[in-house]
C-alpha cells in the first residue's frame, strides 16, 4: 500500500496466521495492519481463528509450569524440539 493508494494489499489466510502474534502485539507496520484488518473483514474463518487464539491466551494466561503434569510437560517439550528439528533440517 502506498500513501497515495488507500487500498490494502491482499493477504492470504496462511499469511494472516503467520502474522497473528505480531498483530496481537501491536507490532505490525501500518500497511500490514491495514491488510490484516481488510482480510479479517472478508474472512469469517480467520475471524473465528483470531477469536479462538484470544480465548486460548485468556484461558492459559494464568497457567504456571507447576500446573502442568511433569509427564505432559516432557511430552510437550519433546514435541516442540521434534517440530523445530524438522523445520531446521535436523539441527536444533
Amino acid at each position: 500500500m502506498t500513501s497515495s493508494d488507500p487500498t490494502p494489499r491482499p493477504m492470504s489466510c496462511p499469511e494472516m496466521v503467520e502474522l497473528l502474534t505480531t498483530y496481537l502485539d501491536g507490532a505490525l507496520d501500518d500497511a500490514d495492519r491495514a491488510a490484516f484488518d481488510a482480510h479479517l473483514a472478508l474472512c469469517p474463518g480467520c475471524v473465528r481463528y483470531l477469536d479462538q487464539y484470544r480465548e486460548t491466551i485468556a484461558a492459559t494466561g494464568t497457567l504456571a509450569e507447576s500446573d502442568v503434569d511433569p509427564g505432559v510437560l516432557a511430552a510437550l517439550l519433546r514435541a516442540f524440539r521434534d517440530w523445530r528439528a524438522s523445520r531446521s533440517g535436523g539441527a536444533v
